[in-house]
């Protein structure tokens, strides 16, 4: 492979027994031709059958089908600079997160360090969630919500479980967490690896390019037929469009067929404005907003057009920390603003009035 080019990263998690360990094993052991680093954190379950194994070599085990295995006995950083000595070795990273009720600090890690933020790129937050069982645990404890929160992909795992009817409203519980996700039904945890592994889900390059209505994800439900009907938002008194889910995964007017899901442990929040805004306002709202709440905030994405600059500007954001760069060309599209918050103790009022004062 090209020994220039950022490895893309993977970061897989859910709740226990809801198929990780499944998948990990398919990804380890099937010949999908795919070379994947595995890296499972201390808590991993996976029993790795060592006839699979051709080569052991310090804590780095290399598979028969192309695929290398490892665990985490201490820090991330150490290991994944273990792996970048034998990067020839591999295409692609996935980090089990096993045990971690939140990712966040997983996935911040490829922020903060600066000589990994240049060999290797976040790809997609992956959460495997079991149909079965998710009713039971969303509500139980949050660790299920924070990881589903923070999901760029969710499989919805054990469908074969559940009935045909069921899976409307339980999938549209699910979205109501995270709005913003993309959703594959699975058996067994049984997907066509191609729509987990190198999809640019995180990439914030993708986030206009492949979806340049990315907010319209939220506004989007679909019924029992598996049809799709679009929703619209409030106007709010600064003009722009505020979209407040509070976790019912919708706005605004409402089908009939739609049930309201209200939770006070994880909820999104979306504004729109057709318009620009200060540059400057706007990053010191941010910045004091994730001084002040950033701990609250597990995932924040958007599109910016600032005065003054041609293209738009992208970012997103981890906890406290925010990735932000122009867009590569904004010519033809539109002056527009739009971002969409996911996270607990979100005051919406509080974040509309934030907004308003950083629009010209």
């Amino acid at each position: 492979m090209n020994a220039n080019k950022r490895i893309p990263v993977t970061i897989l998690t859910g709740f226990l027994g809801a198929g990780k360990t499944t998948l990990l094993n398919r990804i380890l052991t099937e010949q999908h031709g795919k070379r994947v680093a595995v890296i499972e954190n201390e808590f991993g379950e996976i029993g790795i059958d060592h006839e699979l194994v051709i080569r052991s070599d310090e804590e780095i085990f290399e598979m028969n089908n192309g695929c290398i295995c490892c665990t985490v006995r201490g820090d991330l950083i150490r290991v994944l600079e273990n792996l970048l000595r034998r990067r020839d070795k591999f295409d692609h990273i996935l980090i089990e997160t096993t045990g971690l009720a939140d990712p966040g600090p997983v996935i911040q890690t490829f922020f903060a360090d600066e000589d990994l933020k240049d060999a290797l790129l976040v790809d997609a937050v992956v959460t495997v969630v079991d149909a079965k069982h998710v009713l039971q645990h969303i509500d139980s404890g949050p660790e299920v919500k924070q990881q589903i929160a923070f999901a760029d992909i969710v499989l919805l795992n054990k469908i074969d479980l559940v009935s045909v009817s069921e899976l409307p409203e339980l999938e549209g519980r699910v979205r109501a967490v995270n709005p913003l996700a993309r959703f594959e039904r699975t058996t067994n945890a049984d997907v066509d690896l191609a729509k987990v592994l190198d999809v640019g889900a995180f990439d914030l390059d993708r986030i206009t390019k492949d979806d340049p209505h990315f907010l319209d994800a939220e506004d989007e439900a679909e019924d029992e037929h598996g049809h799709h009907h679009h929703e619209h938002g409030e106007h709010c008194s600064c003009g722009c469009h505020d979209h407040d889910h509070d976790a019912d995964g919708q706005h605004g007017h409402h089908h009939h067929h739609h049930k309201h899901y209200h939770d006070e442990d994880v909820q999104s929040v979306g504004i729109e404005h057709d318009g620009e805004v200060d540059g400057a306002k706007l990053n010191r709202w941010l910045s004091a907003l994730l001084a002040a709440k950033g701990q609250d905030i597990y995932r924040m994405k958007g599109v910016f057009t600032v005065s003054g600059q041609a293209n738009r500007v992208v970012f997103q954001g981890v906890h406290m920390m925010l990735d932000a760069k122009p867009e590569a060309d904004s010519t033809g599209k539109p002056r527009k603003c739009a971002l969409v918050f996911i996270g607990k103790n979100l005051d919406r009022g509080e974040l509309n009035q934030g907004f308003r004062e950083v629009i010209i």
